[in-house]
């Protein structure tokens, strides 16, 4: 049973590790047009009313319609509105803050800042609750076919990936994307991705001749919707592995929520998860989902990372954090966010100095539909095995984006493009 759960948990991480042979060229990275012919551009910053702390991952939806997007680590959105839309509103919320009403007409100006207010939960205040903790996930599993969609449907979202060498990055892929998600009762129906439109960027030379190749790309992080894919965290082996227990009640989306937070038995020796699960009150649905891998084993760790690597290169994981969302609409729980974040370090034997790099990858569903239902075709496909970086291409074009939700690119992002333009135009 462990080594088909260790081949399930390894489906969220592999990374293959090569020597490099070759040298990348630089794409362009011009600023975007914000506003097109058909589009408006709308930018905020979501920050704590009381500490001022930017919210990084909030939830930005233009209310009436399903486009949406979220914050960057810095707090900071873009969404893009067709024109002639009847939206009016934008409703922001976080985890643990009551949500907000933004008019559109709020936005008009540059550098416009919102501001969350934290809610709190008394306990006390909460007088029904679940027996213990495993029978409140054997309830949310019971729910599904009332809380998610039972029909497939179509999304696309917004993918990024990134690999960062200490605080350089030297890699940087995007690409809007197209998603059949099969519904959530069908466990043949799975979920598949095909590339709509991508770019990338990369600076192998920055990479000590080490190039890294991350698999799966945005099929990794749609693996990341736990209660599609509970084989992932929830399914009934594990119950052998994990202790799970309800710590708290908080507020999410100005509803009541259970936080129950689970981690490996104690004599489990292997490396498996530890993190929290949000299960809105009322419906018993999981609302978000965040954890990280136990690292403590190292070499085992490792080995669920690494796919394969050069002879004498050590590989340590320092750090393996995931994060899944959902929205809710009319009552049912719609996948919307994914974030996965590796940390870890490289050690040559014949160097005296190790290098650290961190991958990141992340989707937001900027849009879903009913309309238009139909798997892709075998050769449109983004395979497990697919590469991001040989999948896109190299872009010089300022509107590259035109009116598509993206995720507002964090300032060193923006400037890691530039100086990659730079050294390209030196080339050429």
């Amino acid at each position: 049973m462990k080594t088909t759960i260790k081949y399930r948990m390894s489906l969220l991480m592999v990374i293959s590790i090569l020597i490099s042979a070759s040298l990348y060229a630089m794409p362009g990275g011009d600023e975007e047009l914000a506003d097109t012919v058909n589009f408006k551009a709308y930018y905020g910053k979501v920050i704590d009313a009381q500490s001022s702390r930017t919210l990084p991952f909030a939830t930005i939806e233009a209310e009436g319609s399903n486009a949406a997007t979220v914050t960057n680590i810095d707090g900071v959105f873009v969404i893009k509105i067709a024109r002639d839309s009847d939206v009016s509103m934008l409703k922001i919320s976080y985890i643990g803050f009551s949500n907000k009403i933004v008019p559109l007409s709020d936005f008009e100006g540059n550098n416009v800042i919102v501001q969350l207010e934290p809610t709190s939960v008394q306990l006390k205040e909460i007088t029904v609750r679940p027996k213990d903790a495993m029978a409140l996930i054997n309830d949310v599993l019971s729910n599904v076919n009332a809380n998610y969609s039972p029909q497939p449907m179509m999304m696309r979202g917004f993918y990024r990936e990134t690999i960062q060498r200490g605080r350089n990055y030297v890699s940087i892929s995007e690409a809007v994307i197209d998603i059949f998600k099969g519904g959530y009762t069908n466990e043949f129906q799975v979920d598949q991705v095909k590339l709509f439109k991508g770019r990338k960027s990369a600076d192998v030379e920055k990479m000590d001749t080490v190039l890294f190749k991350v698999q799966g790309g945005p099929n990794t992080t749609i693996l990341l919707d736990v209660v599609k894919n509970p084989y992932v965290l929830l399914s009934a082996e594990y119950r052998e592995i994990y202790n799970f227990d309800l710590t708290d009640v908080i507020s999410i989306d100005d509803r009541l929520h259970y936080v129950v937070s689970f981690d490996q038995k104690s004599y489990v020796d292997e490396p498996f998860y530890r993190g929290k699960l949000y299960i809105d009150m009322d419906k018993l649905a999981i609302s978000e989902a965040e954890f990280e891998l136990n690292t403590e084993n190292q070499e085992e760790a490792a080995r669920l990372f690494i796919q394969r690597k050069p002879m004498g290169m050590v590989i340590i994981p320092e750090r393996a954090a995931y994060r899944a969302k959902y929205t809710i609409e009319e009552d049912r729980w719609y996948f919307s966010y994914a974030r996965a974040e590796v940390k870890f370090k490289v050690d040559w034997q014949k160097k005296l100095f190790n290098t650290t790099y961190t991958t990141m990858s992340e989707v937001a569903i900027t849009d879903r539909s009913y309309e238009g239902i139909e798997k892709f075709a075998s050769k449109d496909r983004f395979k497990r095995n697919d590469i991001m970086d040989e999948k896109v291409y190299i872009f010089f074009d300022q509107g590259f984006w035109e009116g598509y939700n993206v995720i507002e690119p964090d300032q060193s992002i923006e400037s890691a493009i530039r100086r990659l333009n730079r050294k390209y135009l030196r080339r050429t």
